[in-house]
């Protein structure tokens, strides 16, 4: 394989990788529908500012239409609404079981100190009953 094929393609990857070039630019070569989350949140910020004139042509230059625009604002909007509900439900969820862990963890170092401490007091008395013997 030659060489600069391989440069090539190390060079692409590193582009693919750099951090924020996704949301940096819109794409151009891409339809409006496979854009990424990054570069509808993007088109968002970019349109937001705008009047309904500015909107339209700003659409027609880009491929889009207006309603899409809407929906991808109400989709952005719905998700971080419900990751948030289902993020503390998660979490109560997480207390709930580690509340249960620490009560279980405290029982076991009970019973734990409880054998330990019969151990001691079982060797104390054989120690004492050899001596007897003597």
């Amino acid at each position: 394989m030659p060489v600069g094929t391989l440069r090539k393609w190390i060079s692409k990857s590193n582009r693919k990788h750099e951090v924020g070039s996704p949301a940096a630019q819109l794409p151009d070569d891409l339809p409006a529908q496979s854009w990424g989350p990054a570069q509808r949140l993007l088109a968002l910020n970019q349109t937001h500012p705008m009047t309904p004139t500015q909107l339209h042509a700003w659409c027609r230059e880009k491929g889009l239409f207006e309603h899409q625009l809407k929906a991808w604002g109400e989709a952005f909007c719905n998700a971080t609404a419900s990751e948030s509900r289902e993020a503390r439900t998660a979490l109560r969820e997480l207390q709930v079981k580690h509340e249960g862990l620490q009560r279980e963890l405290r029982r076991k170092e009970k019973a734990l100190a409880e054998a330990a401490a019969l151990l001691v007091l079982q060797k104390k008395f054989q120690a004492l009953w050899e001596d007897e013997e003597k």
